[in-house]
């Protein structure tokens, strides 16, 4: 007999199940399972993996079924016909193979509103239980597309609305979507069995007439036995289902109700038992040691065999599974784009006027010529295509909508080309409009294009210019949907809409970070929750983290786990690859074993608990861990978003509020009809906005950032000279050095460079720039070549090359220069094969030499995998354009515009205030009369730190202050302040933390330290003015009322104090504190000088030990600092460290260092003391075992390469205080000395000292970094040390990849 397991957990019981779909499915399918349920617990995440799954199962055995039938018809043979027949049978039965949707629910004892954690109940045993927590578990499975809906509508309000510790539906709601559906009583954790257990037999019969009125046949009760044997197994809960059993039949009996068996199913094999237990320890956050929750480990997909032994003496339990199998209906739970509705005004048109204007006829010749009217289509393809597009009925509205998209396009066009369109223009606009129209997707460029309207022009959030492919597309433009003329720049449509193939459009939008949840809010107020959602995404274990976890729970000390993970490669060589499909196997914990040596090892070697460990996380690896909210996609239905998929809400973490999401993510949700859409926050639009804001304030001119010419000489120069920290996309070292390399001269310039510098292409940069510059002829295979090659000087830089040559050179269509790129992209080489027959037949027929386009094909197969999207590239280098512009033109007020948006990253602040500093732009403290909210810039060019950057300062306090200047004038002084500022919103710590971070400090009358001296009752004179503010601003209010009369007080202002000014020190020390980085100087500046010649590094290199190791390999490193924290360590073995952090001038850094090594220097440690360090690159500790493991032949996850900063020397900051050094020594890579750097050295050679500045003796040591054999130069000559040629040599030095060092010695 055969049977249908109902009760069904996959990995999307998240840690509760780990069976895979897929896993559940085949085991079925092979064991003549006729049908199989999903019923996760109180969702249906998998449901759509799961019919996925199923079809591809029927689509393969469908395929086998009629290889059997061809066989079968062939043979004579009787013996191999029976023998085929039978086969046959078996194959049909498992193509018609049912995946049953369904969902273990939580039915609410109560209703599904009620959620009061006081309101408690008591069990037979005595425990007590919150009533409306969790609730009742019931198995609802859905029999047609009816029940499926419904299904999706009780999931959805189960996790909205019903969510208290568990997603909870009810009774009334369930007897409101009850069609459709067939139900099972559940587990012991079911009504019925709760019941039972509490002795409450009439309720229990009443309840179970109550699903037998509402569902009638399609009611079952549900039995379960999971007698067990394993060990640590819950053997509890066997006991208590051979009490129930037998009550639920008695009760089924009774009322008539057909009876199940199940098996609670949460893992595929028995063996998987183990790796459960531990997933149940991750759920519950137990180790496998520590008391905690049990399964049996019976909760395996048991065979029928298996199943029909457990009920052996109830066989209509097996049976009736089969029954339930066969009520489900086969249907289909995908769809069509369903295109929400477009509000088109009345005064265009309606479909009802349409219906009456254009027949079916008129229709069907529109929607299946080509732009040009010429018929392209057979009958029976024009039919189907129809047929795909829903239909006439939907087609009257694709029309009225394309119509209207055209209207808009139209007018567009006017305002960005002129009134006169070329032929390129209109001939473009019109094939485009022709695609969009025919593919059904007219509404949702309309949709779209509202959007950004709305964005811009109500809610005056900035917009990008576009993102990905959709800047190919010419009608986008005109929509401005994009802000980038693809004619100008040669970007395709077809890489965006392939007129080859139906595919929905994907247009990704970028807004200002503020602005994107204020357009989200309008998208949703427009077309109504209900229709609106974001997209779930899955968190899956993967192999470190599978490992780690099981560790963990397995209680497998922290390193030996560590070490087992430090051997898993982040990705397996191109040596691993299969000879056949050339596929690199993917990183699992089953390939590492396989083809890690150290790891297979360990997996069969003797430490049981690391063997066990891999065992496990192979089996728990890709389980389901977590949920999130995807990034920037976003739902907009037709209707409401139940009707196609379940919702739920996942909690946001930065907002901490419920996000409505569909349970499907982003790979399926538009499988199933709905229309995902990508919001996107990017926060150089922010920047932007906020500099144009600055420019404003300041200069009071207004920057239209869309019209600033693209040839603007200023701009370029920026690039050429490579200033452009603070710029879009274009600031990373490297390429700072490419770009003043290249010398941009055109905006082309910038997107190649914008394409190329990523891994892979970034090989071309110097043939790129070698072209441009004149040093390496531009050549073409073929001379027509240079049409589309011109603008990247003859190499192959994106995508659109490809596909416009591939038609130029062998009259590809649209679609199948589309198809190349995808399959150059992908290397699919089957189509790759069949292409490239045609393009040498095509290049042949055209008059090329077979040869070349030989040799051409062959660079482009090279190249394709690299080659880069132009309409990205195009559309990312104008918003990197315009940061440079506004760098260019409005330093100041870019610059605070970057120190806004980046004020709770200190590293950024810090590196944006060298930034500054280097060009010449003063930024100066917080001020209670020039500071506003955000970082400004004033007339005289200074940036002004705000308000709102200092700890403890609210934005309401901030408003009060500016609102008070505006209204009233500056403050005169600070009694003027306390005067008049409204003390509910700017309370005492607010105006503490004000005065500490040197606010006060221009009004000049009070010092910080006064502040803050404390009288004889200990009030501090911050409390005097405080009390003073408040007696004079509530008498002041007196004025005018009943108490006129009375004579009048003047209040006395408090007499400040005298107080000792603190040191600078501590001054600085609170200063950052408040506003995270030492603003009106720096506790090193007393000795910049002796830095600036001692030190050859900053402390902040110090954390990147591969690039120092690089840079100074065995040579002598120097740097200077004060230390924040000291503290003595003893490990295990009794060895003392001494470990200790220590601040410069670009951060700060942790060290750690034996204690005896350091002993003749340790008094110098301690907090705020000033510090000059000298040392080297040394192997650590565990690159020295790593290597000594290597040389034993023993595994290691430890890098024997592995360096760090090793202290040799410690001295006092200030004994350098007037010393200079005796000498300085310059060492260059031999391929990094050359006349440019001979000539700026030069001046400072023998040249005469000024007051103040001292010769020292020059050696010049040049080096081949591939030998390592140096030679040093044999006369030493007199340099004069200027902080000029100390600042030149140090940026020589940090430049990226800079292999050239210097250093004094003392």
């Amino acid at each position: 007999m055969s049977f249908v397991h109902i009760h069904v957990h996959s990995h999307f019981s998240v840690l509760d199940g780990m069976s895979k779909i897929a896993d559940l499915i085949d085991k079925a399918v092979d064991l003549g399972m006729p049908a199989l349920a999903l019923t996760d617990h109180g969702h249906m995440y998998g449901a759509k993996e799961f019919t996925d799954y199923a079809k591809k199962v029927s689509k393969k055995y469908k395929e086998k079924v009629a290889a059997c039938q061809e066989k079968l018809e062939q043979t004579t043979d009787a013996d191999e016909k029976a023998k085929l027949t039978e086969e046959l049978d078996s194959l049909k039965a498992k193509q018609a193979f049912k995946p049953i949707v369904g969902v273990e629910a939580y039915c609410a004892r109560r209703t599904l509103y009620d959620k009061d954690k006081a309101h408690k109940a008591y069990r037979k045993s005595g425990k007590e239980y919150i009533v409306d927590s969790s609730g009742y578990h019931l198995i609802l499975l859905a029999k047609n597309k009816t029940g499926y809906k419904n299904l999706c509508k009780l999931v959805s309000i189960a996790n909205i609305d019903g969510f208290y510790n568990r997603p909870r539906i009810d009774k009334n709601i369930l007897e409101k979507y009850h069609e459709g559906l067939i139900v099972s009583s559940a587990c012991l954790a079911g009504e019925l069995s709760q019941l039972i257990m509490d002795d409450r037999m009439e309720e229990a019969e009443q309840a179970a007439m109550w699903f037998k009125n509402l569902f009638g046949d399609d009611f079952y009760i549900e039995l379960q036995r999971h007698q067990t044997d394993k060990p640590d197994a819950d053997t509890e809960v066997y006991e208590q289902q051979k009490v129930v059993l037998p009550q639920l039949v008695a009760l089924a009996q009774k009322l008539g109700i057909k009876i199940i068996a199940s098996n609670d199913v949460h893992f595929v094999e028995e063996s998987h038992g183990e790796a459960h237990d531990r997933l149940i320890c991750l759920s519950t956050g137990k180790k496998m040691n520590e008391p905690r929750m049990h399964y049996s480990k019976q909760e395996w997909l048991k065979s029928p065999a298996e199943m029909s032994a457990i009920f052996a003496d109830y066989p209509e339990a097996i049976s009736n599974t089969l029954e339930i199998a066969e009520k489900v209906e086969v249907y289909s739970i995908e769809s069509g784009p369903i295109m929400p509705m477009f509000d088109i005004p009345s005064t265009f048109g309606s479909e009802d006027e349409y219906r009456q204007k254009y027949t079916h006829q008129d229709l069907f010749d529109e929607f299946t010529r080509n732009e040009k009217g010429e018929v392209v289509l057979s009958q029976e393809q024009a039919e189907d295509k129809i047929k795909k597009l829903g239909g006439y009925d939907k087609l009257y509205r694709i029309k009225l909508e394309a119509d209207y998209l055209a209207k808009l396009a139209w007018e567009g066009a006017a305002k960005r080309y002129g009134d006169t369109l070329t032929d390129e223009q209109t001939e473009r606009i019109i094939f485009e409009l022709h695609i969009m129209k025919t593919m059904g997707f007219p509404g949702y460029f309309l949709i779209v294009q509202d959007y950004i309207r709305a964005a811009r022009e109500e809610l005056g959030v900035s917009v990008g210019p576009g993102r990905g492919s959709a800047a190919g597309s010419v009608v986008a433009y005109c929509l401005r949907i994009t802000d980038v003329d693809p004619l100008k720049y040669d970007l395709l449509f077809e890489r965006f809409l392939n007129p080859d193939r139906i595919s929905l459009p994907d247009i990704d939008v970028d807004f200002d970070d503020d602005g994107r949840g204020a357009v989200l809010d309008w998208v949703t107020e427009k077309y109504g929750k209900e229709k609106v959602a974001h997209i779930i995404t899955y968190g899956s274990m993967a192999t470190k983290s599978s490992i780690k976890d099981v560790g963990r729970v397995q209680d497998i000390p922290l390193p030996k786990v560590n070490e087992v993970v430090g051997l898993v490669p982040d990705k397996f060589g191109e040596q691993f690859a299969d000879p056949v499909t050339q596929k690199v196997p993917k990183v699992t914990v089953k390939n590492c074993v396989k083809l890690v040596p150290a790891m297979h090892d360990m997996r069969y070697g003797m430490d049981d608990g690391i063997a066990s460990m891999l065992e496990y996380a192979g089996q728990l690896e890709g389980t389901v861990r977590q949920i999130g909210i995807h990034a920037c996609g976003v739902i907009i239905g037709a209707d409401d978003l139940t009707n196609f998929a379940p919702l739920t809400t996942v909690k946001d973490k930065l907002s901490g509020e419920d996000i409505v999401v569909t349970e499907y993510d982003g790979h399926v949700v538009e499988s199933v009809g709905l229309i995902k859409m990508d919001f996107l926050g990017l926060s150089t639009l922010s920047i932007i906005k906020e500099a144009i804001k600055n420019i404003k304030l300041s200069k009071g001119i207004d920057v239209d950032i869309d019209a600033i010419p693209i040839d603007d000489a200023a701009t370029y120069k920026l690039y050429s000279e490579g200033r452009t920290i603070g710029t879009f996309q274009f600031e990373s070292p490297g390429m700072q050095k490419y770009l003043r390399e290249l010398q941009p001269t055109v905006f082309e310039d910038l997107i190649a460079m914008n394409a190329l510098y990523r891994p892979g292409p970034m090989d071309y940069i110097p043939q790129f720039i070698a072209r441009k510059q004149g040093r390496e002829p531009i050549s073409y295979d073929i001379p027509i070549m240079e049409k589309y090659l011109k603008d990247t000087y003859g190499i192959t830089v994106y995508q659109e090359q490809v596909m416009l040559l591939s038609r130029l050179l062998a009259g590809f269509t649209r679609g199948q220069s589309d198809a190349l790129r995808k399959a150059m992209g992908k290397k699919i080489i089957a189509i790759l094969n069949e292409l490239k027959g045609k393009f040498i037949e095509g290049g042949v027929k055209n008059g090329h030499d077979k040869d070349i386009l030989e040799k051409i094909w062959a660079d482009w197969e090279k190249f394709a995998s690299y080659a880069f999207n132009k309409s990205h590239a195009t559309c990312y280098s104008w918003v990197a354009y315009q940061t440079a512009y506004l760098k260019a033109h409005y330093p100041a007020e870019f610059m605070a515009a970057n120190l806004t948006r980046n004020k709770d990253d200190i590293k950024e602040v810090t590196k944006f205030m060298q930034e500054c500093k280097s060009m010449g732009i003063s930024v100066l403290g917080p001020s209670i009369n020039a500071s506003f909210l955000h970082f400004t810039s004033d007339k005289d060019d200074n940036i002004r730190f705000g308000l709102g950057g200092v700890k403890g300062v609210g934005e309401g306090a901030v408003e009060a202050i500016i609102k008070e200047r505006k209204e009233n004038g500056p403050f005169k002084d600070t009694f003027d302040f306390f005067e008049r500022i409204n003390l509910s919103a700017c309370n005492r710590k607010a105006i503490e933390s004000l005065v500490l971070a040197g606010a006060f400090d221009e009004l000049g009358d009070i010092t910080r330290e006064q502040f803050f001296v404390q009288a004889s009752n200990a009030e501090t004179f911050l409390d005097q003015l405080m009390r003073y503010a408040n007696k004079y601003q509530n008498d002041n209010c007196m004025q005018g009322t009943l108490f006129d009369d009375i004579e009048e007080i003047e209040i006395q202002r408090p007499s400040a104090p005298v107080a000792p000014e603190t040191s600078s020190f501590e001054r600085l020390n609170k200063e950052k504190e408040l506003v995270g980085i030492y603003l009106s100087a720096h506790p090193l500046d007393d000795y910049k000088t002796e830095i600036t010649i001692a030190c050859n590094a900053d402390i902040g290199q110090l954390n990147d030990s591969a690039a120092l190791d690089k840079k100074y390999g065995a040579g002598q490193i120097v740097v200077a600092g004060v230390v924040r924290s000291v503290e003595e360590i003893l490990t295990k073995r009794n060895t003392s460290l001494t470990k200790f952090t220590i601040e410069g001038y670009s951060g700060e850094v942790i060290l750690t260092s034996l204690t005896k090594k350091i002993q003749d220097f340790r008094h110098l440690l301690f907090v705020n003391s000033f510090v000059v360090l000298t040392g080297k690159m040394e192997y650590t500790w565990r690159a020295i075992n790593a290597q000594r493991s290597q040389r034993d032949g023993k595994p290691t996850s430890d890098n024997p390469e592995e360096k760090e900063f090793s202290v040799s020397r410690i001295e006092e900051l200030s004994s350098l205080r007037g010393k200079v050094g005796k000498k300085i020594t310059l060492r260059f890579p031999l391929d990094g000395i050359n006349s440019e750097v001979i000539n700026a050295v030069q001046p400072y050679i023998n040249a005469q000292p000024k007051e103040g500045q001292v010769a020292v003796e020059l050696a010049v040591d040049v080096y081949d970094p591939v030998s390592n054999l140096s030679i040093q130069s044999k006369g030493q000559y007199p340099i004069v040390l200027t902080e000029e040629l100390l600042s030149m040599l140090k940026s020589w030095s940090e430049e990226d990849d800079s292999r050239f060092v210097y250093f004094v010695e003392k």
